[in-house]
């Protein structure tokens, strides 16, 4: 397989934002010591290696490491000139410090982190403090996109808790975003999710920038399509897709241990992928490339965040963002019912 230069997409949304993403963004938890404890050494050197390789769209946010990301960046951004890259952070937590006697959020998540406890808050108050310190953790002056964090059921438990988040962040923290918009504070807003149905809830309701959709839009997964995916593209919204491997099973392939959605990959999840292999086999394609390519070809991503907390894992990012897939391996695909015959694969990457 030959390689291709990292490339890049730009966002305009009714005339405003002027937002230039690398297609392959960086996707900041893993720096927050998530699963492992990692130095700030190493995750300057992940960083600068995916800087020296054209990455200029980096996301985090308060909980990546209850606060750890977001000062990691600091270090990294901080001799970096502020136009030369596009930075989000999220709100809907507020970090306090742990009490005597009480323990760190996020234990068996996140590792080796700062005394902090998380407090979800989506009202006005709560999202113009959160920015407030996100800006100094980050020790810069501005940030382009901020996504309410997490509004999803996977996060919150049960759907009656996430409506009463969701009228929380629609009577304040979407009341607040607007107005930082409209005054040029920030350049775009949206929502990070686990699950498409909230993210085509807030669009039918208000004025969104971005979406961050992780896991939901994948080589795996794409019942999107059906309705949200038509309804950003109506109404000119950008994506960025997180979570392209799945939780690992897309990038490790079908084997025992594989992860699937935070957890143990279930047997029709297994099955599938490994059906899907046998056409990457077929192709010479690694499923790791198809899986980062996958989500791309959709006109409305922006850019895709895999984690990476190595230099090694940053690498294995940029080969299947540059790898060259073949379109009769897209089409192989949907013939084995594999993919949608509606998702857009295999007509050449939209370079926006």
């Amino acid at each position: 397989m030959g390689f291709l230069q990292l490339k890049t997409r730009n966002f305009e949304r009714l005339n405003k934002c002027g937002l230039s993403f690398s297609e392959l963004g960086f996707g900041a938890a893993p720096i927050g010591n998530l699963y492992k404890a990692i130095s700030d050494d190493e995750a300057q050197t992940t960083l600068t290696h995916a800087w020296d390789a054209g990455v200029r769209y980096f996301d985090t946010a308060p909980l990546y490491g209850l606060g750890l990301s977001e000062t990691r960046l600091n270090r990294f951004l901080r001799n970096k000139a502020r136009d030369s890259y596009v930075l989000s952070t999220k709100i809907g937590r507020l970090l306090r410090p742990c009490t005597s006697g009480e323990e760190r959020d996020c234990i068996g998540k996140f590792y080796d982190v700062p005394l902090r406890r998380e407090v979800y808050d989506y009202s006005y108050d709560g999202t113009m403090r959160s920015i407030e310190f996100s800006l100094e953790r980050l020790g810069i002056s501005r940030i382009d996109i901020i996504f309410a964090h997490d509004l999803d059921v996977f996060n919150h438990g049960t759907q009656q808790i996430l409506d009463a988040k969701l009228s929380e962040f629609m009577q304040g923290g979407y009341r607040a975003l607007s107005e930082l918009r409209d005054q040029g504070v920030i350049k775009a807003f949206g929502a990070g999710v686990n699950e498409w149905q909230p993210c085509q809830w807030l669009a039918e309701r208000g004025d969104f920038d971005v979406f961050l959709l992780a896991g939901r839009y994948t080589l795996l997964e794409q019942d999107a399509l059906s309705s949200f995916l038509p309804l950003v593209e109506k109404k000119g919204i950008g994506l960025v897709i997180g979570g392209p491997y799945n939780s690992g099973i897309l990038a490790t392939g079908s084997k025992a241990g594989a992860f699937y959605n935070y957890d143990y990959a279930p047997n029709w999840v297994l099955q599938k992928v490994s059906e899907i292999e046998k056409v990457c086999h077929t192709h010479g394609v690694r499923l790791v490339d198809a899986a980062f390519q996958f989500p791309l070809y959709h006109k409305s991503v922006l850019s895709v965040i895999p984690g990476g907390q190595t230099a090694f894992e940053m690498q294995s990012n940029l080969e299947a963002a540059s790898a060259i897939i073949p379109e009769a391996f897209w089409n192989d695909l949907k013939s084995a019912g594999l993919v949608r015959q509606d998702a857009p694969c295999g007509r050449g990457r939209n370079d926006n």
